[in-house]
């Protein structure tokens, strides 16, 4: 790594660690509302397809502007977009916990989503502008895994705060801890190096009629292998986003008759999976120089974990926590599909390629959560407990076959995609 400009590589790695940290708070932000779906159905009177739609509402938008963060953090680099963006998702956690009606809380939901949006595509930006590109797989696994302690974080461990205190006060401590990191990013992520920043703007004052960046962005759409990382993406996150993020809670409290801590905790391992394996497969990918495999092997163990949970009868809470935890270092070996896009799509375009997988990785938590819950509702007896809808069995079973058919097609893609390392050309 040589950089005209360069810094004691303790500065790079702090920069890198507060990048992290933004990743585990925006997935804290993702899963909270599983551990928080009666009291959210009790206080604002809504059902499944409500609580689908409440939490989903930080899928829309984070999803919807990935393709601008790429964009925005190739032209102006991840410093000031990522302090701003923490700074303002804590003045949106603060409207959060006042929230009185279902639409002023969906608005924030909005703005909670769209701001931790950038902390991802960020970090990962960070990663490429000041470490050797041989360790970027890696440093995605790490990122990842890092993201899952905040997921572990966002089930137990909150739920127990939440028994404790209410779901309005743990989103004042979320609004603060946004406001402390945004200040730290703005104080401590060094500017990107002066050959990037003289290389976007001469791209953008040379770039006639639309700025060089929708070019790129024109490339990134069009090339084929783009579309196949964004599947891979979307059916391996939306069982940990929609099913381990929001549904398997409920449907381990309903139908097993777990408490809601114990299935909380359960549902935690299969983040701990992802964050035990992220790091791993990208570790292995960089050593192997092959990603196809890895991202396979991943999918296919995933797929079968999902069906045996779903369909498989297991009520024992230790086999459960198995597969929950096989479940999860399946989909960890998704994090090799930025690696992939990173490859297959032109350098100057990495972040506007990374964003675009990104945006279909979170985006199937937003078609994902609420389309289970308009599937839950379909199947509704009527049977309410604490003024909380209770849905059967065989319903959520019904419903989890999105999952299934979303795994299946990811696995379909990873033996279309190209494998850069082993020789293919990159265009």
């Amino acid at each position: 790594m040589t950089h005209s400009n360069a810094l004691p590589l303790w500065r790079y790695l702090i920069a890198y660690l507060l990048g992290t940290v933004f990743f585990l708070y925006a997935f804290i932000q993702r899963v909270s509302p599983s551990v928080m779906t009666e009291e959210w159905m009790r206080d604002f009177a809504i059902g499944g397809a409500g609580i689908g739609i409440l939490s989903g509402m930080y899928f829309y938008s984070y999803a919807a502007i990935q393709l601008p963060v790429g964009i925005m953090i190739d032209r102006f680099g991840p410093r000031k977009l990522m302090s701003v963006s923490a700074s303002i998702c804590a003045l949106a956690s603060l409207a959060f916990a006042y929230s009185d009606s279902l639409m002023f809380a969906s608005m924030n939901r909005v703005l909670i989503g769209g701001t931790v949006a950038f902390a991802f595509v960020g970090t990962l930006s960070i990663a490429s502008l000041f470490f050797p590109a041989r360790r970027f797989a890696l440093l995605t696994g790490i990122l990842m895994s890092v993201g899952m302690i905040g997921a572990i974080v966002g089930q137990a461990p909150l739920r127990y705060l939440l028994e404790l205190s209410g779901w309005r006060f743990i989103y004042l401590l979320l609004a603060l801890f946004a406001l402390v990191l945004g200040l730290c990013i703005w104080l401590a992520v060094p500017r990107r190096p002066a050959q990037y920043r003289a290389a976007s703007r001469a791209a953008s004052l040379a770039a006639a009629p639309a700025p060089a960046v929708f070019s790129g962005l024109r490339g990134v759409v069009a090339n084929r292998d783009s579309w196949y990382c964004a599947i891979i993406g979307f059916g391996s996150s939306a069982t940990m986003l929609a099913f381990g993020g929001l549904w398997s809670v409920p449907w381990l409290t309903t139908t097993v008759g777990l408490t809601n801590t114990t299935a909380a905790a359960i549902a935690s391992t299969m983040f701990a999976g992802v964050a035990l394996s992220s790091p791993f497969a990208g570790w292995l990918s960089d050593t192997l120089g092959r990603r196809k495999p890895i991202l396979t092997a991943g999918m296919t163990v995933l797929f079968v974990a999902l069906v045996v949970i779903v369909y498989g009868g297991v009520t024992a809470p230790w086999a459960l926590t198995l597969l929950f935890l096989m479940a999860g270092l399946g989909t960890g070996t998704m994090g090799i599909t930025f690696g992939l896009s990173k490859e297959l799509n032109e350098p100057a375009h990495s972040a506007t390629a990374m964003g675009f997988i990104n945006m279909w990785v979170v985006g199937s938590g937003a078609v994902m959560q609420p389309l289970i819950g308009w599937m839950l509702d379909r199947q509704w007896t009527g049977e309410l407990i604490s003024g909380a809808r209770v849905y059967t069995n065989a319903s959520y079973q019904w419903a989890f076959c999105a999952l299934i058919v979303s795994v299946a097609a990811a696995i379909v893609c990873t033996l279309l995609v190209r494998e850069p390392l082993s020789g293919a050309t990159v265009k």
